[in-house]
Protein backbone atom coordinates (compact mmCIF):
# COMPACT_ATOMS: atom_id res chain seq x y z
CA UNK A 1 0.00 0.00 0.00
CA UNK A 2 1.13 3.46 -0.64
CA UNK A 3 -0.39 5.93 1.82
CA UNK A 4 -1.02 5.47 5.22
CA UNK A 5 -2.60 8.62 7.22
CA UNK A 6 -3.56 9.19 10.77
CA UNK A 7 -6.64 11.55 11.99
CA UNK A 8 -6.44 12.29 15.18
CA UNK A 9 -10.67 12.80 15.80
CA UNK A 10 -10.51 13.20 19.27
CA UNK A 11 -7.20 14.12 21.65
CA UNK A 12 -8.66 15.29 25.11
CA UNK A 13 -9.65 12.93 28.37
CA UNK A 14 -12.53 12.06 30.05
CA UNK A 15 -14.69 14.88 28.83
CA UNK A 16 -14.91 17.04 25.54
CA UNK A 17 -13.92 21.38 25.45
CA UNK A 18 -14.32 23.85 23.51
CA UNK A 19 -11.16 22.36 21.67
CA UNK A 20 -10.70 18.44 22.25
CA UNK A 21 -13.06 16.14 21.65
CA UNK A 22 -12.70 12.59 23.72
CA UNK A 23 -10.54 9.95 22.77
CA UNK A 24 -10.87 8.64 18.72
CA UNK A 25 -8.87 7.93 15.92
CA UNK A 26 -9.19 7.12 12.55
CA UNK A 27 -6.20 5.34 10.60
CA UNK A 28 -6.73 5.87 6.72
CA UNK A 29 -5.05 3.11 4.93
CA UNK A 30 -5.56 3.47 0.56
CA UNK A 31 -8.73 4.69 1.33
CA UNK A 32 -9.81 1.65 4.09
CA UNK A 33 -10.20 2.99 7.50
CA UNK A 34 -9.41 1.97 11.10
CA UNK A 35 -11.25 3.71 13.99
CA UNK A 36 -9.30 3.40 17.67
CA UNK A 37 -11.50 4.83 20.50
CA UNK A 38 -15.12 5.98 19.47
CA UNK A 39 -16.06 8.70 22.17
CA UNK A 40 -19.04 10.73 22.63
CA UNK A 41 -18.95 12.55 19.44
CA UNK A 42 -16.95 10.87 17.14
CA UNK A 43 -19.10 11.09 14.45
CA UNK A 44 -19.43 14.45 14.51
CA UNK A 45 -16.14 14.80 14.33
CA UNK A 46 -15.76 12.62 11.44
CA UNK A 47 -17.96 14.87 9.30
CA UNK A 48 -15.53 17.74 10.10
CA UNK A 49 -12.61 15.56 9.09
CA UNK A 50 -11.39 14.12 5.41
CA UNK A 51 -12.29 10.55 6.63
CA UNK A 52 -15.29 8.93 4.30
CA UNK A 53 -17.82 7.10 7.17
CA UNK A 54 -18.40 4.38 4.42
CA UNK A 55 -14.44 3.65 4.50
CA UNK A 56 -14.32 2.05 8.08
CA UNK A 57 -13.45 -1.51 7.92
CA UNK A 58 -12.99 -1.96 11.07
CA UNK A 59 -13.30 -0.27 14.91
CA UNK A 60 -11.09 -1.22 17.95
CA UNK A 61 -12.01 -0.36 21.53
CA UNK A 62 -9.37 0.22 23.71
CA UNK A 63 -11.28 -0.07 27.16
CA UNK A 64 -15.21 0.44 28.41
CA UNK A 65 -14.94 3.91 29.74
CA UNK A 66 -17.50 6.08 28.54
CA UNK A 67 -14.67 8.77 26.53
CA UNK A 68 -13.87 6.03 24.41
CA UNK A 69 -16.97 4.35 24.04
CA UNK A 70 -19.97 5.98 24.28
CA UNK A 71 -19.64 7.53 20.52
CA UNK A 72 -20.41 4.23 19.67
CA UNK A 73 -23.93 3.54 19.38
CA UNK A 74 -24.07 6.73 17.38
CA UNK A 75 -21.74 5.86 14.77
CA UNK A 76 -23.12 2.38 14.41
CA UNK A 77 -26.54 3.85 13.60
CA UNK A 78 -25.29 6.20 11.49
CA UNK A 79 -23.53 3.90 8.95
CA UNK A 80 -26.92 1.85 8.75
CA UNK A 81 -28.94 4.80 8.03
CA UNK A 82 -26.05 5.79 5.23
CA UNK A 83 -26.85 2.60 3.57
CA UNK A 84 -24.14 0.27 5.06
CA UNK A 85 -24.44 -3.70 3.93
CA UNK A 86 -21.21 -5.11 4.51
CA UNK A 87 -20.12 -6.25 7.54
CA UNK A 88 -18.37 -4.58 9.91
CA UNK A 89 -15.32 -5.95 12.07
CA UNK A 90 -15.54 -4.81 15.98
CA UNK A 91 -12.74 -5.53 18.35
CA UNK A 92 -12.21 -4.97 21.94
CA UNK A 93 -12.20 -6.06 25.71
CA UNK A 94 -14.19 -8.36 27.09
CA UNK A 95 -17.88 -6.79 27.83
CA UNK A 96 -18.19 -5.50 24.55
CA UNK A 97 -20.45 -7.51 23.20
CA UNK A 98 -22.35 -7.56 26.33
CA UNK A 99 -22.35 -3.60 25.79
CA UNK A 100 -24.05 -3.76 22.33
CA UNK A 101 -26.64 -5.73 23.17
CA UNK A 102 -27.53 -3.27 25.99
CA UNK A 103 -28.47 -0.85 23.44
CA UNK A 104 -31.91 -0.76 22.66
CA UNK A 105 -32.97 -0.44 19.55
CA UNK A 106 -29.29 -0.36 17.33
CA UNK A 107 -31.04 -2.05 14.51
CA UNK A 108 -27.79 -1.97 12.12
CA UNK A 109 -28.82 -3.42 8.95
CA UNK A 110 -25.43 -4.78 8.93
CA UNK A 111 -23.27 -7.64 10.44
CA UNK A 112 -21.33 -6.61 13.62
CA UNK A 113 -18.81 -9.16 14.03
CA UNK A 114 -17.37 -8.59 17.63
CA UNK A 115 -13.96 -10.53 18.33
CA UNK A 116 -11.56 -9.83 21.45
CA UNK A 117 -8.16 -8.06 21.30
CA UNK A 118 -6.03 -10.34 22.38
CA UNK A 119 -6.71 -12.36 18.78
CA UNK A 120 -4.95 -10.42 16.18
CA UNK A 121 -6.71 -8.75 13.57
CA UNK A 122 -5.57 -9.87 10.37
CA UNK A 123 -6.70 -7.77 7.18
CA UNK A 124 -4.95 -7.73 3.73
CA UNK A 125 -1.36 -6.02 3.58
CA UNK A 126 -1.75 -5.41 7.38
CA UNK A 127 -2.14 -6.64 10.91
CA UNK A 128 -3.77 -5.48 13.93
CA UNK A 129 -1.68 -6.98 16.87
CA UNK A 130 -3.17 -5.89 21.07
CA UNK A 131 -1.15 -6.07 24.63
CA UNK A 132 -3.14 -5.81 27.59
CA UNK A 133 -1.89 -2.56 29.43
CA UNK A 134 -1.73 -0.79 33.47
CA UNK A 135 -5.38 0.63 33.44
CA UNK A 136 -8.14 0.59 35.91
CA UNK A 137 -10.06 -1.86 33.94
CA UNK A 138 -9.16 -4.49 31.12
CA UNK A 139 -7.36 -2.57 28.66
CA UNK A 140 -5.56 -3.00 25.38
CA UNK A 141 -3.42 -0.84 23.00
CA UNK A 142 -3.28 -1.43 19.10
CA UNK A 143 -0.21 -1.62 16.83
CA UNK A 144 -1.19 -1.53 13.55
CA UNK A 145 1.76 -3.13 11.37
CA UNK A 146 1.97 -3.31 7.74
CA UNK A 147 2.96 -6.37 5.90
CA UNK A 148 6.51 -6.12 4.20
CA UNK A 149 6.94 -4.51 1.10
CA UNK A 150 9.09 -5.75 -1.90
CA UNK A 151 12.03 -3.37 -2.06
CA UNK A 152 12.11 -0.52 -4.34
CA UNK A 153 12.40 -1.22 -8.09
CA UNK A 154 15.94 0.03 -9.93
CA UNK A 155 14.53 1.85 -13.15
CA UNK A 156 18.14 1.87 -14.20
CA UNK A 157 19.23 -1.65 -13.74
CA UNK A 158 15.93 -2.49 -15.71
CA UNK A 159 16.64 -0.08 -18.74
CA UNK A 160 20.32 -1.54 -18.57
CA UNK A 161 18.59 -4.97 -19.18
CA UNK A 162 16.65 -3.67 -22.33
CA UNK A 163 13.64 -3.56 -20.56
CA UNK A 164 11.11 -0.71 -22.17
CA UNK A 165 8.70 1.53 -19.83
CA UNK A 166 5.33 -0.28 -19.50
CA UNK A 167 3.49 -2.75 -19.00
CA UNK A 168 6.93 -5.27 -18.30
CA UNK A 169 7.99 -2.91 -15.78
CA UNK A 170 4.77 -3.27 -13.36
CA UNK A 171 5.45 -7.09 -13.86
CA UNK A 172 8.56 -6.71 -12.39
CA UNK A 173 7.42 -4.36 -9.57
CA UNK A 174 4.88 -6.78 -8.38
CA UNK A 175 7.50 -9.66 -8.24
CA UNK A 176 6.47 -11.20 -11.70
CA UNK A 177 9.67 -13.03 -13.39
CA UNK A 178 9.21 -11.84 -17.52
CA UNK A 179 10.15 -12.93 -20.94
CA UNK A 180 12.23 -10.82 -23.44
CA UNK A 181 14.14 -11.59 -26.38
CA UNK A 182 14.50 -14.82 -25.27
CA UNK A 183 15.72 -14.29 -21.84
CA UNK A 184 14.19 -14.47 -18.45
CA UNK A 185 14.48 -11.56 -16.21
CA UNK A 186 13.68 -11.93 -12.81
CA UNK A 187 12.11 -9.99 -10.62
CA UNK A 188 14.66 -10.00 -7.97
CA UNK A 189 17.01 -8.36 -10.79
CA UNK A 190 15.80 -5.16 -10.74
CA UNK A 191 14.61 -5.26 -6.86
CA UNK A 192 16.27 -4.35 -4.07
CA UNK A 193 16.00 -6.29 -0.68
CA UNK A 194 12.34 -6.20 0.94
CA UNK A 195 11.04 -2.88 3.38
CA UNK A 196 9.67 -3.42 6.37
CA UNK A 197 6.00 -2.76 6.92
CA UNK A 198 5.30 0.66 9.05
CA UNK A 199 3.87 0.92 11.81
CA UNK A 200 1.40 2.58 14.21
CA UNK A 201 1.00 2.25 17.95
CA UNK A 202 -1.91 3.21 19.84
CA UNK A 203 -1.74 3.47 24.06
CA UNK A 204 -3.84 4.59 25.95
CA UNK A 205 -5.13 4.81 28.87
CA UNK A 206 -2.12 3.11 31.01
CA UNK A 207 0.52 3.79 33.25
CA UNK A 208 4.05 3.45 31.51
CA UNK A 209 4.31 -0.41 31.19
CA UNK A 210 6.52 -2.82 29.95
CA UNK A 211 4.02 -4.07 27.39
CA UNK A 212 3.49 -0.73 26.22
CA UNK A 213 6.80 -0.77 25.52
CA UNK A 214 7.26 -4.23 23.73
CA UNK A 215 4.54 -4.02 21.95
CA UNK A 216 5.60 -0.39 20.05
CA UNK A 217 9.33 -1.64 19.67
CA UNK A 218 10.74 0.10 16.69
CA UNK A 219 7.43 2.05 15.59
CA UNK A 220 7.30 4.85 12.85
CA UNK A 221 4.54 6.24 15.39
CA UNK A 222 3.74 5.65 18.62
CA UNK A 223 0.74 7.39 19.86
CA UNK A 224 1.10 7.51 23.56
CA UNK A 225 -1.45 9.28 26.59
CA UNK A 226 0.00 11.83 28.40
CA UNK A 227 -3.13 13.21 30.47
CA UNK A 228 -0.94 14.74 32.66
CA UNK A 229 2.76 16.63 32.87
CA UNK A 230 4.99 16.06 35.93
CA UNK A 231 2.23 18.96 38.33
CA UNK A 232 0.23 16.24 38.33
CA UNK A 233 2.07 13.00 38.65
CA UNK A 234 0.43 11.66 42.03
CA UNK A 235 -2.91 12.20 39.81
CA UNK A 236 -1.81 10.00 36.98
CA UNK A 237 -0.65 7.30 39.81
CA UNK A 238 -3.80 6.94 41.48
CA UNK A 239 -6.12 6.82 38.10
CA UNK A 240 -3.51 4.60 36.32
CA UNK A 241 -2.68 7.60 33.83
CA UNK A 242 1.03 8.50 32.48
CA UNK A 243 2.31 11.72 32.26
CA UNK A 244 4.44 13.67 29.07
CA UNK A 245 7.65 12.38 30.66
CA UNK A 246 6.96 9.04 31.05
CA UNK A 247 4.89 8.34 28.24
CA UNK A 248 8.65 9.92 26.77
CA UNK A 249 10.47 7.44 28.70
CA UNK A 250 8.32 4.49 26.64
CA UNK A 251 8.93 5.95 23.62
CA UNK A 252 12.68 6.00 23.72
CA UNK A 253 12.82 2.43 25.23
CA UNK A 254 10.88 1.24 22.39
CA UNK A 255 13.18 3.17 19.89
CA UNK A 256 10.12 4.00 18.17
CA UNK A 257 10.70 7.04 15.29
CA UNK A 258 8.13 9.56 16.35
CA UNK A 259 6.09 10.43 19.25
CA UNK A 260 2.69 12.27 19.36
CA UNK A 261 0.84 12.83 23.06
CA UNK A 262 -2.97 12.19 23.07
CA UNK A 263 -5.70 11.71 25.70
CA UNK A 264 -4.58 15.90 27.66
CA UNK A 265 -6.47 16.72 30.57
CA UNK A 266 -8.80 19.29 30.14
CA UNK A 267 -6.66 21.59 33.16
CA UNK A 268 -4.04 22.10 29.74
CA UNK A 269 -5.46 24.69 27.68
CA UNK A 270 -1.50 25.13 27.07
CA UNK A 271 0.55 22.16 26.28
CA UNK A 272 3.65 24.09 26.09
CA UNK A 273 4.45 21.81 29.42
CA UNK A 274 3.79 18.56 28.31
CA UNK A 275 5.87 19.25 25.13
CA UNK A 276 8.47 20.64 27.41
CA UNK A 277 8.67 17.43 29.35
CA UNK A 278 8.61 14.70 26.47
CA UNK A 279 11.34 16.53 24.46
CA UNK A 280 13.60 16.37 27.12
CA UNK A 281 13.51 12.81 26.83
CA UNK A 282 12.37 12.12 23.99
CA UNK A 283 12.84 15.25 21.09
CA UNK A 284 10.73 14.19 18.59
CA UNK A 285 7.47 14.56 20.32
CA UNK A 286 4.68 16.87 19.13
CA UNK A 287 1.00 17.01 20.98
CA UNK A 288 -1.79 16.06 18.54
CA UNK A 289 -4.63 18.91 18.41
CA UNK A 290 -8.38 17.42 17.10
CA UNK A 291 -8.31 17.08 13.14
CA UNK A 292 -4.81 16.58 13.38
CA UNK A 293 -3.43 14.44 10.26
CA UNK A 294 -0.03 12.80 10.02
CA UNK A 295 1.11 11.01 6.68
CA UNK A 296 3.55 7.90 7.14
CA UNK A 297 6.33 8.17 4.05
CA UNK A 298 6.67 5.25 1.85
CA UNK A 299 9.75 4.95 2.36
Amino acid sequence: MDSIRTVFLGTGAAAPTRTRNVSSLAIVLDGRTLIFDAGEGTQHQLQRSTVHTGSIEAIFITHLHGDHLFGLPGLLATLGLNGRTAPLTLVGPPGLERYLRAIPYLGAPYEIRVAPAILPAAFEGFDVVATEVDHSVDCYAYCLIEHDRRGTFDVARAEALGIPPGPLFGKLQHGEDIEIDGRTIRSAEVLGPPRRGRRIAFVTDTRPCDAAIELARDADLLIHEATYANDHADDARERYHSTAEEAARVAKAANVKRLVLTHISARYDDTSALLQEARAIFPNTDVAEDLLEIRLPNG
